[in-house]
């Protein structure tokens, strides 16, 4: 009886192990998608299309494309600094 209860407390722990192996696969995946390029630059596009769609319907810009851009180079000066911030915290906060 304590060799079959030993038994199933190891397939427990395998089990435990594999659902943690795979939440980690999960969330370092997230990571990598949270500090790729590519979601920067798509957010990027995105950011100009909706400016530029909304400075038409108000019509309220003379020069749309170029002053859309300005709502996208503050995000991406924020993406750049914000890294440099995190840096800074991580170091005062975090030891």
């Amino acid at each position: 009886m304590l060799l079959y209860r030993k038994m199933e407390n190891n397939k427990e722990l395998e089990q435990e192990i594999i659902k943690i192996k795979e939440r980690n696969k999960k969330v370092e995946l997230d990571k990598s998608w949270e500090t790729s390029f590519t979601r920067k630059l798509s957010i990027c596009i995105l950011t100009y299309i909706v400016v530029v769609i909304y400075s038409y319907m108000i019509n309220s810009i003379s020069n749309i494309w170029l002053s859309s851009l300005v709502p996208v180079i503050g995000f991406t000066l924020s993406t750049l600094s914000l890294k440099v911030l995190r840096n800074f915290w991580e170091k005062k906060y975090i030891k």
